[in-house]
């Protein structure tokens, strides 16, 4: 009975192998996302040595040798299995993060610019939400640009002016964005 005890205690602590398993190879992939990193970056993340030491090795190793990279991939497994991963994985995500946010802009751009060249009404709509304090060079240029870009579009002409439209929205966005935050 005493044995049944010990058991049962066993069990409750215990995860099972696949979930063992499913950690041990999503520390990995944690891995290999730093050994993607520049060896300065890495140094910001304030990691042990040894975990340091093995992912600037990894970065040595020729991707084309399968089994020395994926050996040297179990071992950095190994090492991250060893401390707590948590703030290696957060400091990645918030790394992750202003990319979907420029992302989310650039789309938003580029919308505008769709909506500018099928509706040049929409140029009103744009100073309204985006530029409500511009100068009035902006928005003249704003003005010409549309008309520039659809003009261009029309003529079948190298899509000058609609790349400094798209360009000029996203400056005026990410300085919207910027005034937000």
């Amino acid at each position: 009975m005493a044995n049944d005890n010990n058991e049962d205690e066993f069990d409750k602590n215990s995860i099972s192998k696949s979930e063992a398993k499913r950690r041990s190879h999503a520390l990995q992939s944690v891995g290999e996302s730093l050994v993607k990193l520049s060896p300065e970056t890495l140094r910001k993340f304030d990691l042990p040595e040894s975990l340091l030491t093995a992912l600037l090795d990894a970065k040595r190793i020729n991707p084309n040798k399968h089994g020395g990279m994926n050996r040297q991939m179990q071992y950095i497994g190994k090492l991250m299995r060893q401390i707590d991963a948590a703030p290696i994985i957060e400091k990645l995500d918030s790394m992750k993060a202003p990319s979907l946010k420029e992302t989310a802009l650039h789309h938003l751009a580029e919308q505008w610019r769709t909506r500018l060249l099928a509706d040049q009404t929409a140029v009103g709509a744009f100073k309204n939400e985006i530029m409500p304090n511009a100068e009035p060079a902006d928005t003249d240029e704003l003005g010409n640009l549309v008309a520039k870009a659809s003009d261009e579009y029309l003529k079948r002409k190298p899509p000058t002016y609609f790349r400094q439209l798209y360009k000029f929205l996203l400056k005026r966005i990410n300085e919207k964005a910027a005034s937000i935050t």
